[in-house]
Parts: C-alpha cells; structure tokens; sequence
C-alpha cells in the first residue's frame, strides 16, 4: 500500500508544501547563480531515467559556468565550478528544484539517484532493478557514502533499497539525510570536483 500509493501521495504534499515555504529562497538562489555563472543559466535540465527506465528531464540549480578552451571544449568540472556553485553544492541546494520533478510524478523525495541516460546499457540486469521505483532527490547510496563510494557499491544499496522499500526505512533515510547535509560528507569522490563517470566496472 504504502510503495504503490501512499508513498506518492505523501511525496506530492510535501514537495507542494516545501515550494511554497522555500519557494523564496530557491527564487534568490536562482538570482545569484545568474550572475554567478556567467551567463550560462541558473538552472540545469537534463535527461535522466526514471521508474522503469522512462525518461525525463531532472532540473537542478547549475554550479558551473559553460567556458570553454581554445578548441570549444568545455573545461574541466573542477574549474568551472564556481564559489557560489561549491557552497550550493556543499549544502544540496542545488538539488531544490527537483521538487518540480517530484510535483510532477518524476522522482520522489527517497529512491536512487537518477543517473544518466548513457549508463543504461552498462547495468547488469540486477543493476537495472534499480529503475522499478521512481529515483529520489536522495538514497539509501547517498546516506551511505554519496559519491565518495564507488559506482558499484551505490548500485548495491539502491537494489537493496528497492527489494526493502518501506515507510520506516525512507524516514531512517530522511533523516540520515538531513545529517548527512549538515556534515557535509560524501559530497564528491577523493580528489574530485564531481564524481567519476560510470563505465561499468567502477
């Protein structure tokens, strides 16, 4: 009852109900990443799988202006990650917007993380259970670990999270959530502006 329809009823009330309490700060926070990143937008659209692999379009705040190098590349994440970027990063503002996705069906408040769309060939088909709930804003991976573990542990977890989805274990999250926030941990890979992209193996 509670996976099936409980769990999305709750995930509408309380995404509407955080818009319209922070519905300000996302508002200014927007603002100063405008100017922040140099013309490249403050919010960030892209494809990602969703429940049962079906796509759609995760928005976030952007940290990273869009410059490039002679030759039109885009620079590496770490030097175009700004100041501002960082401290939203640091603190999960950036991840504010996807109640717009939760509002809209595409994600929940707890699920795994939705990754790209170009890993989807590269899950074992174990790996691939991780797309029977809709993803979250965050995770069982994410409270144990975020990004600094490696790919295949977080994959590990979220299949363990879909095979014991319940009421208690997303609040235990939640609020491992929260602390996890207040700490700061796990917020990149060693060495790392982001993490690793996935190949596979990692």
């Amino acid at each position: 009852m509670y996976k099936k329809y409980i769990k999305r009823i709750l995930g509408f009330l309380g995404a509407l109900a955080a818009l319209i309490l922070i519905g300000w700060l996302i508002l200014i926070v927007a603002v100063v990443l405008h100017f922040a990143n140099k013309g490249a937008g403050a919010f960030f659209l892209q494809e990602r799988p969703g429940k049962d692999a079906k796509i759609y379009k995760v928005i976030k705040f952007k940290t990273m202006t869009d410059e490039r190098d002679a030759e039109g590349k885009l620079l590496p994440d770490a030097q175009r990650l700004t100041k501002v970027g960082k401290v939203v990063r640091s603190l999960s503002i950036d991840e504010l917007p996807q109640l717009i996705n939760i509002l809209k069906g595409d994600m929940a408040f707890i699920g795994p993380r939705p990754w790209r769309v170009e890993y989807l060939p590269l899950y074992s088909p174990e790996q691939m259970r991780r797309h029977k709930v809709r993803p979250g804003i965050s995770g069982w991976a994410q409270v144990n670990g975020r990004n600094a573990i490696s790919f295949t542990k977080r994959l590990e977890y979220d299949v363990y999270y879909v095979d014991h989805l319940t009421f208690w274990l997303d609040v235990k999250v939640f609020f491992m959530t929260v602390l996890k926030v207040f700490k700061r941990e796990g917020i990149s890979e060693e060495g790392q502006a982001t993490s690793e992209p996935f190949n596979g193996h990692n």
